[in-house]
């Protein structure tokens, strides 16, 4: 092979290599250290005020960034308004006056904007929310790698089948989480959220109103107060989705399934007889472990489909497009 051959196979090479490093890019949990160091502490802030000034917002930014991530990545699309070239996810049946907390990550972006434009994405904000937000609320802590980039598109047709419904099975909820990475025990760990936030009635009105075996007579009847049986009467009637302790992220959900307490019916059928009966039962009795798990579970459902390198964009502004 003669020289120049041989540096032509070299090069090729390299570039290769090269390309190969930038199409792979990976989150890393220092990636604002030099281009934006008081990102962080910025959005830590900004979560602990609203927090305090709302007990709820902590359960609400936890599943912002879930049902972001369930929807084409962990990419922001859920923050997108409709456009002339968007349809909000907003709108789709599992987030339409359900998901909140918006005008929180909307406060946080202009916030972090000013100090440094261009730089922070929306998608890491989300991110860095949910975990400050369980911080906020007592919970377990973890490090979240950064690098997401936000996308030019809206998932709003997938969100109708991506996200978990409230009357699903176990079976069907096991599919799901499955087809985004995270197994039955990630899945259970994960939908121990549920010890702090709030569910509407019309979430819960058919279970309370069943007379199933699957659910405490006593609890059914507390339930039904502020929850009429009627369709469309107090619909947006809210009632914690775990009793005892509503604003403290604790494992007190976990006993409350043993005892037929779920709220909702998705949650019921974590502890009906099935495969996640046991994970259920261990997390009842160990809070250290589903701390653990439930924040092993948030990093693996940060890494899902995210957005890195040049894919994307930085939104200057998180409900529109650049």
């Amino acid at each position: 092979m003669g020289f120049r051959s041989w540096r032509s196979c070299i090069f090729i090479a390299v570039f290769l290599i090269l390309s190969s490093t930038l199409c792979e890019a990976k989150l890393s949990p220092t990636f604002y250290d030099q281009t934006c160091p008081r990102a962080l502490s910025t959005i830590r802030k900004a979560v602990r005020r609203a927090v305090s000034h709302e007990r709820r917002m902590a359960a609400s930014l936890i599943r912002l960034h879930f049902h972001d991530c369930f929807v084409q990545g962990c990419d922001a699309s859920i923050l997108l308004d409709n456009s002339s070239t968007i349809q909000s996810e907003k709108n789709a049946p599992n987030n339409l006056n359900s998901v909140r907390g918006y005008e929180v990550i909307d406060n946080i972006k202009s916030k972090v904007e000013s100090m440094c434009p261009g730089v922070v994405s929306c998608a890491d904000i989300v991110a860095v929310a949910a975990r400050d937000s369980s911080v906020a609320v007592s919970g377990p802590t973890w490090t979240v790698k950064l690098g997401r980039r936000d996308s030019t598109t809206s998932g709003l047709s997938q969100a109708a089948t991506n996200l978990p419904g409230f009357r699903d099975s176990l079976d069907k909820l096991i599919t799901l989480f499955r087809s985004k990475g995270l197994n039955a025990r990630d899945m259970v760990a994960l939908s121990g959220s549920h010890t702090i936030g709030q569910a509407r009635c019309l979430t819960f009105r058919d279970r309370i109103y069943s007379n199933g075996t699957d659910i405490d007579a006593g609890f059914a009847t507390t339930r039904r107060r502020r929850c009429p049986a009627q369709n469309g009467n107090g619909d947006a009637n809210l009632a914690p989705l775990e009793l005892v302790t509503p604003n403290s992220f604790d494992n007190n959900y976990f006993r409350n399934l043993i005892q037929r307490k779920g709220l909702l019916q998705s949650d019921q059928v974590l502890f009906s007889g099935g495969s996640t009966d046991t994970i259920v039962k261990e997390y009842s009795k160990s809070p250290k472990t589903f701390r653990s798990d439930f924040a092993s579970a948030m990093v693996k459902m940060g890494d899902i489909e995210p957005l890195t390198g040049s894919a994307g964009e930085i939104r200057k502004f998180c409900n529109f497009i650049n």
